[in-house]
């Protein structure tokens, strides 16, 4: 029996407008794929992480799938609003689907639908927003990386410090590849070692810019913008534990207001090492 044609795809999925279900606060999102089989039943495949306080969340975490060629690939992306800690969805606020095929997003690049209840209807003016990308790289980046002297954004305490780094797509618009983990309260903050596919982050090309934004948590949702700044990996895979690669984080509001201003603090590459992610093939 000859092999079938398959190859991996990357689906990074964003939401607006979604339906508020908390009293006091925003919904607090996350959005799980489900996948059609032979035997008329939806299985999980996987979920984002939940984006606490947010009507328009876009997803870090990304879903990786076989895409098979020649096979209709029924899928289900379900939004629902998270107030607790258990796995089950059945005790969360259901904030709507989408139903398509995989190969409907492959051939689109980037589909945008409306939302719908479980009976049809429009879930208020939800939409979802899916792109696709196939994976031609399996490199992954791991990376080691902190901050000294950040502004702090916060009157009671210090920022709460994160990172988003982003892509840039041939449309020439910012595509968030992965967020870091928070770190609560400290203006020097050293994350945790995580690791990016080299395809997210980049496309694969070590020449390719690639933005960094750093902010300060806030629990409502609100987060402030501490700076930004570009690079490209090519000089990320320069930094090493005895010479990291620094990058100075830049508001350009605050630059513009202040003469004397020099940046909103440091980041610091530490550690930057390319290896190759192996893929268990199913097919």
């Amino acid at each position: 029996m000859a092999a079938q044609c398959v190859t991996k795809v990357e689906l990074t999925v964003s939401c607006s407008s979604l339906l508020d279900r908390d009293v006091g606060s925003k919904s607090d999102p996350l959005c799980v794929l489900l996948q059609h089989t032979s035997g008329h039943q939806w299985y999980e495949v996987d979920r984002t992480e939940r984006i606490k306080n947010c009507l328009d969340p876009k997803f870090a975490k990304r879903f990786l799938i076989d895409y098979y060629f020649e096979l209709v690939q029924k899928l289900k992306f379900g939004v629902f609003d998270i107030d607790n800690t258990t796995v089950e969805l059945s005790d969360d606020d259901f904030l709507g689907e989408f139903e398509c095929t995989l190969g409907q997003i492959v051939s689109s690049k980037t589909l945008t639908r409306p939302l719908v209840m479980k009976n049809g209807k429009p879930a208020g003016k939800g939409k979802i927003t899916i792109t696709a990308e196939e994976v031609k790289d399996n490199r992954v980046v791991i990376f080691e990386v902190e901050a000294r002297k950040l502004d702090n954004k916060d009157f009671f305490g210090k920022s709460d410090p994160y990172l988003e780094f982003h892509k840039q797509t041939s449309e020439g618009n910012w595509l968030m590849v992965h967020r870091t983990e928070v770190i609560k309260n400290n203006l020097n903050p050293v994350w945790r070692p995580f690791k990016i596919s080299l395809n997210s982050l980049c496309y694969g090309d070590m020449d390719k810019t690639i933005k960094v934004e750093c902010y300060d948590y806030d629990s409502d949702g609100s987060h402030d913008l501490i700076g930004t700044f570009q690079t490209t990996m090519s000089k990320l895979k320069e930094a090493s534990r005895h010479s990291p690669v620094e990058f100075d984080c830049i508001n350009e509001k605050k630059r513009q207001k202040k003469k004397s201003y020099k940046n909103s603090g440091i980041v610091s590459f530490k550690h930057c090492e390319v290896s190759i992610f192996k893929y268990s093939v199913l097919i």
